[in-house]
Order: C-alpha cells, then sequence, then structure tokens
C-alpha cells in the first residue's frame, strides 16, 4: 500500500483522513501545515500527499508551488471547502491530480487515491 503524507492544520481532518487511509492499509504521515508538508515531503518521500488550501505558515496554494518548483514529482490530491472553478483550476494548473470537496466523503478519498496508486505501485514494493 501507499505512503501517504496528510497536511491539514485541523488536528480533526487529519485524524479522519488519516483513520480512513489507515484502515485501507495505508501507512500515514502528518504535516501541520504547508511548510510543514514541505519538509516532510523531502525527508519521508510519500508516495502520495493529500493537502488541505487553507493553513497557516504556507498555504495549500503556495505548498502546491514549492512541490512543484522541488522537482520532487509526488502526486497530490487537494481536499477544499473552496468549491469555486478557479481555485480547482489553480490546483490542477500547480500539479494536484485532484481536487476533493469538504467534508471529506471516504469514498472521495479512496476513488482518487486509488487512480492515483497505479503509478505509486512500484515505489512500495
Amino acid at each position: 500500500m501507499a505512503r501517504v503524507l496528510v497536511v491539514d492544520d485541523s488536528l480533526l481532518q487529519r485524524k479522519i483522513i488519516g483513520g480512513i487511509l489507515k484502515a485501507e492499509g495505508h501507512e500515514v504521515i502528518e504535516a501541520l501545515d504547508g511548510q510543514d508538508g514541505l519538509e516532510k515531503a523531502t525527508s519521508e518521500k510519500p508516495d502520495c500527499i493529500l493537502s488541505d488550501l487553507v493553513m497557516p505558515k504556507m498555504d495549500g496554494f503556495a505548498f502546491l508551488a514549492e512541490l512543484k518548483r522541488s522537482g520532487l514529482n509526488i502526486p497530490i490530491i487537494v481536499a477544499t471547502a473552496d468549491i469555486q472553478e478557479d481555485a480547482r483550476q489553480e490546483c490542477l494548473d500547480l500539479g494536484a491530480l485532484h481536487v476533493i470537496h469538504k467534508p471529506i466523503k471516504k469514498e472521495d478519498i479512496l476513488n482518487a487515491l486509488s487512480r492515483m496508486l497505479q503509478p505509486c505501485q512500484g515505489k512500495t514494493k
């Protein structure tokens, strides 16, 4: 299964998302904000990232831009309460592969993750 970095300033959201992922057999790494997420993406080398947009220190847009600039090439899912098309498109332009909406639904996370796992499978074996 995949190593997934969950980047969200909300402890509750990290626990909800982490619980869903762990129940499916994935390893979960947690980060408190974009800055922490960037450090953990570099040091932990996760297979995939699931990130919030609105966070302190470094928001999700800046986090996506820094990941893109770093060349880490890690598949990213963005989870956001912002349902505006321009925010969704900006996430995709910055390298996110999927944008899912909050409140988080188990099936949305698992569907997005399963679509990304094919490229990740080689890393986890």
